[in-house]
């Protein structure tokens, strides 16, 4: 298997090769292409790409002996309908000098010996499970930022089978039903592998399975290697549990779950698939259960790997979850997983029924998702969340592959929620020890003995109520006191505007500067042009890059900031090259900088110069020059001392005002011969002096200090001292 998953990158390159000969030298691979483009927008993203649709291709020549050979069905390819379009696109692409067969002959021995391992395994269940490492492994080397985007990792079968008996036993305590009850109607948004629509069947009884089968059993899955896969271990699970008699999963369709309210399906070359959707989006869902992908958004703007904005659930997510909340960073609201409880939620409709989902489970606690909490509870009238935790950026002690469930960075929980028209809100909530392991979790699911703790949400729909919280309440809120106050800048290009190096990062910018102008006139020229990786691009960048805005460098804008606490490094502060600014051009003088959000340790420094947002929920600061006339007088009243007074820019405070671009667009490499730029307003404070070197660990006192070597990282900051003017402050 090792060996295998080295040798997809290569082979996946060659594949790229031959296709991109057939699509400019083959006619009938053209059209056969062109009609399977359609099929696939119209079903998966109105959007995608002929490359995407390649990668499609790709995925079926290098797995599809496989999906035979395992579930020893030969007939797949022919009974599968989107496998049977695939085929018509690779004889088409056979047509020409391509030979599938002796192209992939050098994959025998890996399959041979893929193949040979499942054939050993006895069990369906067992093979099921086999098969999902393989599927894991393949994307995990085959398309890294496919799995990123789609956050493939399957489920492990304690937890499937967990939140399937949740399910029954919430059909039969809440609503005196079945599975084999007409009225329940299951849909698995997004199967994956199909394990959720697998269980289920083996707990339907033989006398209602056929019928559950053909119309109470729907899944969707939008990539097309797991849609197989899915459709491979639902029909084998069926063909075991009838005794015999093959038939294919009509419930399972190629289709982006989200994207079924935007716009309708055509049924031009796919008809089978648009009518298996239609099907769908025509029964009255009641259950909906799965595990809904993790991944918030790209980590770079170079990966071009976002994840999709959908028209009609972005803006029902806008206007409830995003509208009832008092956060002020609510991007966490664009993870995929809180897309899929907005629409659960509104596909149930009026009709009462049954989410269960495993998912991210920061929506429980971090301050974004006070809105979704609301509506969670207005949505569903029995809530019961399992905290199974796992987050590693919240606990450093622990370690994602081995205490987390998925084996990711981030905490799990499963969530089943009733909707009961009617009934008396309830919820509750159990998280399990936080040093368990992986392995302890799952034997705690398997047990599926809960000691629940009922939660009573408080007015500002917080789950999980802190101590002293009411105390807490009675203080004044810390932006109350100030007239402004802002989040730190947000570059988007870490590693282009930060350096330790002050004459390093002018060089780097200058540069920058050349190659992002030089993308101004090739786009202009073209503006469907790609969008090079040697430029650190970000949303904002490109769309300045169509507008034609130059970029300049400009010694001055070089600032001493502080990157992480007590890390001091230079930024080129520059509204152009830096994404959001925010308030930082009206901030001078000492803020007070807090760190936002739950993931990382709360902070509280002191700084006199630029702040980072910092990641895992972000960061305030609160400049003292800007606290409100009647804060001043609280603070001089309760310590009895008239000479309290807001903090005022010193000598060495950093200035953090932006001096415009208004450069031509070919700007020079250095500032001596570079083109003038307005000139900063008079009480605009000259750049720093030159900072100490960190490389001194001694301490010195601030009214007598060291000079410094010119390219050393700027100072660290003071924190709130309590030492007397006297002593040494602390570095």
């Amino acid at each position: 298997m090792a060996e295998f998953q080295q040798s997809i990158p290569g082979l996946a390159t060659a594949l790229r090769r031959h296709i991109d000969d057939a699509h400019t030298r083959i006619p009938r691979f053209q059209q056969a292409f062109a009609e399977f483009l359609t099929v696939c927008r119209a079903s998966l993203h109105p959007e995608l790409t002929p490359a995407q649709v390649d990668e499609m291709l790709i995925q079926h020549l290098l797995t599809e002996r496989l999906m035979r050979n395992l579930f020893q069905n030969p007939e797949f390819t022919t009974s599968n309908v989107i496998a049977a379009q695939v085929e018509k696109v690779i004889d088409a692409l056979a047509s020409g000098s391509f030979s599938k067969s002796q192209f992939l002959q050098k994959l025998d021995r890996y399959y041979d010996a893929i193949e040979r391992e499942g054939r050993n395994l006895e069990h369906f269940s067992e093979k099921q499970i086999f098969l999902n490492s393989v599927y894991e492994r393949f994307f995990q080397s085959f398309s890294p930022s496919t799995a990123d985007t789609h956050g493939i990792v399957y489920t492990p079968p304690e937890i499937v089978d967990y939140m399937c008996a949740s399910v029954e036993d919430a059909l039969r305590d809440e609503f005196g039903l079945s599975l084999e009850s007409p009225e329940v109607v299951i849909l698995d948004p997004c199967t994956g592998t199909g394990n959720f629509i697998v269980n289920l069947i083996r707990r339907i009884p033989p006398r209602a399975l056929a019928e559950a089968y053909e119309h109470r059993l729907f899944a969707n899955e939008v990539m097309l290697l797991p849609y197989y896969v899915a459709s491979l271990n639902i029909e084998h699970a069926y063909f075991e549990k009838m005794g015999g008699g093959y038939k294919a999963f009509d419930g399972l369709c190629f289709v982006d779950t989200l994207d079924l309210l935007e716009h309708k399906q055509i049924d031009m070359f796919a008809p089978d698939n648009t009518k298996r959707v239609q099907v769908q989006k025509d029964a009255a869902i009641t259950v909906i259960i799965g595990n809904p992908p993790y991944n918030v958004g790209q980590k770079s703007e170079n990966d071009n790997n976002k994840n999709r904005k959908y028209k009609f659930v972005d803006q029902r997510i806008r206007d409830t979850y995003a509208k009832d909340s008092q956060a002020t960073n609510k991007n966490s609201l664009s993870d995929m997983y809180v897309k899929f409880f907005r629409w659960a939620a509104d596909r149930l409709g009026n009709r009462d029924g049954i989410v269960c989902y495993v998912s991210n489970n920061s929506f429980v606690d971090q301050i974004a998702f006070d809105g979704m909490r609301k509506h969670l509870l207005q949505d569903f009238d029995h809530i019961d969340h399992i905290d199974l935790h796992g987050n590693v950026r919240r606990n450093p002690k622990i370690s994602g592959t081995s205490h987390n469930v998925f084996g990711i960075q981030v905490g799990v929980g499963v969530t089943i929620a009733v909707k009961k028209r009617g009934a008396p809100k309830r919820l509750r909530y159990h998280r399990v020890p936080e040093m368990w392991r992986k392995g302890e979790k799952l034997e705690f699911l398997a047990d599926s003995q809960v000691p629940w703790e009922s939660l009573t949400p408080d007015a500002e729909h917080t789950w999980l109520i802190p101590e002293h919280a009411d105390e807490y309440r009675n203080y004044l809120r810390l932006d109350a006191l100030f007239d402004l106050y802002t989040v730190g800048v947000k570059t988007n290009r870490d590693d282009v505007v930060y350096d330790w190096d002050r004459d390093a990062l002018g060089d780097r910018i200058a540069r920058f500067v050349d190659h992002y102008n030089a993308e101004i006139h090739r786009h202009q020229a073209n503006p469907d042009a790609d969008w090079p990786s040697h430029v650190k691009w970000s949303e904002t960048l490109k769309k300045n890059a169509l507008r034609a805005q130059p970029a300049a460098y400009e010694s001055t804008n070089l600032r001493a900031a502080l990157y992480r606490p007590f890390t001091h490094q230079w930024l080129y502060f520059d509204k152009l090259l830096i994404e959001r600014v925010y308030q930082w051009p009206s901030v001078e003088g000492t803020v007070v900088w807090l760190k936002s959000g739950a993931d990382w340790p709360f902070f509280a420094l002191a700084s006199s110069t630029i702040c980072d947002v910092l990641p895992q929920g972000g960061s305030q600061c609160f400049p003292l020059s800007h606290l409100k006339p009647e804060a001043v007088e609280s603070f001089r009243a309760h310590y009895a001392d008239p000479t309290i007074s807001p903090a005022t820019s010193s000598t060495t405070s950093t200035p953090s005002s932006i001096t415009p671009n208004t450069a031509p667009a070919t700007p020079a490499t250095s500032s001596a011969n570079s083109p003038a730029s307005p000139s900063p307003p008079a009480s605009t404070p000259s750049p720093p002096p030159e900072p100490p070197s960190p490389a001194s660990t001694s301490t010195t006192n601030p009214s007598n200090p060291t000079p410094s070597p010119k390219n050393s990282p700027p100072a660290r900051p003071t924190y709130l001292p309590s030492a007397s003017k006297d002593e040494a402050l602390p570095r």
